[in-house]
């Protein structure tokens, strides 16, 4: 459960979340694009204000004029989730053409070009013809970037991208954020990889109990403010403060 957060993104800034376990780091992510609809308050993205459905949580029974406006929240928000959510019976390449189609309304051919284009961008256009049975957890969640960047999104939301990923696969999936951020997308990213955080981060925002306990640039982080922060970072072994 949230509690009064105020959050503001500018665009082509790159927040990192980071906090203890059930601190609502992920709600907070599932709010922004409705996937968990907030019970109160709003969420304004370029420039239009979102609020919570009054009568119904679920998208396909909302009324027509209301799902049309959360479906085109969507379609300007990239997510990445933890367990990947590629879709086992479509190949790399039928994964991103899927959305260009029904989504963007791309013909097939046109489809295809885009979906090749992002999956060489991410270094996997060899496995375009493969499904994900014949992956590794991190192709396939390079894969779901590429998905979600096919889209055009205006914001990148990542939830945990590498938590669910061998150590030696973690690299290559945050070499491409990195990309990212380099070239300006907008990312709010919840995160463990606190090392990531202080390299990429404009901003790093430590919540715990569903409230944002403290908020700054990563050297910040160095030496945090709040107690409650500092006894996180302590407990991760960083000795309160997070290593550059």
């Amino acid at each position: 459960m949230l509690h009064g957060i105020d959050l503001e993104v500018e665009r082509g800034e790159v927040v990192c979340i980071i906090g203890p376990s059930g601190s609502g780091k992920s709600t907070l992510l599932r709010c922004v694009n409705f996937v968990a609809p907030p019970s109160s308050g709003s969420v304004i993205f370029d420039g239009h204000e979102y609020s919570s459905p009054r009568e119904h949580r679920w998208l396909p029974l909302l009324g027509r004029d209301e799902r049309r406006r959360l479906t085109r929240l969507r379609s300007e928000i990239g997510m990445v989730f933890q367990h990947f959510n590629v879709f086992p019976h479509l190949t790399a390449e039928q994964n991103l053409t899927l959305g260009l189609r029904r989504t963007r309304g791309l013909g097939r051919a046109a489809a295809v070009a885009r979906a090749r284009t992002e999956l060489t961008n991410i270094g996997l256009l060899d496995k375009a013809d493969e499904y994900p049975a014949r992956l590794s957890g991190g192709q396939k969640q390079r894969v779901a970037i590429a998905r979600a960047l096919a889209l055009d999104p205006q914001l990148m939301l990542f939830d945990e991208a590498t938590s669910s990923l061998d150590p030696e696969l973690v690299a290559g999936v945050l070499d491409v954020m990195r990309s990212l951020a380099a070239d300006g997308m907008t990312m709010l990213v919840v995160t463990h990889e606190l090392r990531f955080a202080m390299e990429v981060a404009d901003r790093i925002v430590f919540m715990d109990h569903g409230r944002i306990v403290e908020a700054g640039p990563p050297e910040r982080f160095h030496e945090p403010t709040e107690p409650r922060t500092q006894a996180f970072l302590s407990s991760l072994g960083a000795g309160g403060a997070l290593s550059a």
